[in-house]
């Protein structure tokens, strides 16, 4: 099915599918940890837009951002990440001191392809995990048919075709490529900023016990080498942690999901749409 005239996604589409379960609200904070663990990206764009220093505004600014790309009209899709493109622009540099494998002087723009593609990865890949460990499992063609949604917006967001994998093979070798490589680096000021982000939210006393609990699954999804990178505490071991963030999932999966009615399940604007 194509899309229709006032938007960029079907009702079947995967980007509505996965993006319409509130469970998705949990990839957020991954997403921006591991943003943060690409230390060009980090002081090129994160600093500058103050996302760490206001993580949750950038959380709630992305999550509204993709909603509307997800199940708004193609003219508000277009015009939120025009204005975004636009404070890409404006935001470039170089580095003033050598951070990991990048020397000083080292030149940054927040609209470079290899800096957007981490940013647009890093919440296509945390959208797919938390999808698959709190929802349902997808196939692989679906997977690919994601990956296709999310290619649509890069091109939103400035990138060109041949700036993103073309095929998920192609997205397979990319994530190999930056978590097994060394263009990963978490600094000392992201560490610091990521530690608040997880550990210290400001949220009422009475939410905190909710809010430690996804905190607990942030940490315990992220890919093995930046969450050590981190800092985060190795008690319980990460298989520890792991067992009981999939014990966990299965149970919503099979107790929870399958309960709820759809206006508990299913964000606003699916509902709308």
């Amino acid at each position: 099915m194509r899309a229709s005239a006032g938007s960029f996604f079907t009702a079947d589409s995967m980007m509505r599918r996965v993006h319409s379960e509130r469970a998705l609200a949990l990839s957020g904070q991954r997403a921006l940890l591991m943003q943060a663990a690409h230390p060009v990206a980090v002081i090129g764009l994160l600093a500058h837009t103050n996302s760490l220093e206001e993580p949750y505004d950038r959380l709630a600014r992305t999550a509204r951002t993709m909603n509307t790309i997800a199940f708004g009209s193609r003219a508000e899709a277009e015009r939120i990440t025009r204005r975004v493109r636009a404070m890409h622009r404006r935001v470039s540099g170089t580095l003033e001191h050598a951070v990991g494998p990048y020397p000083a002087g080292t030149a940054y723009r927040a609209d470079d392809p290899e800096m957007l593609l981490w940013v647009l990865f890093s919440l296509y890949d945390s959208s797919l995990v938390v999808y698959r460990k709190y929802v349902r499992s997808i196939s692989r063609a679906q997977e690919a048919a994601f990956w296709e949604d999310y290619r649509l917006i890069g091109r939103l967001f400035g990138l060109k075709p041949r700036d993103m994998p073309a095929t998920l093979a192609a997205v397979d070798a990319y994530r190999s490529r930056m978590l097994d490589g060394d263009e990963l680096f978490v600094t000392d000021w992201a560490r610091d900023r990521a530690r608040k982000i997880v550990l210290s939210p400001p949220v009422p006393l009475a939410a905190r016990p909710l809010l430690e609990t996804a905190n607990f699954i942030t940490v315990a999804l992220l890919p093995d080498r930046i969450r050590e990178q981190y800092g985060f505490s190795p008690v319980p071991p990460p298989f520890v942690r792991r067992a009981l963030v999939a014990g966990g999932a299965e149970y919503v999966r099979r107790a929870v999901l399958p309960l709820l009615p759809e206006r508990l399940r299913l964000v606003p604007g699916a509902r709308a749409a």
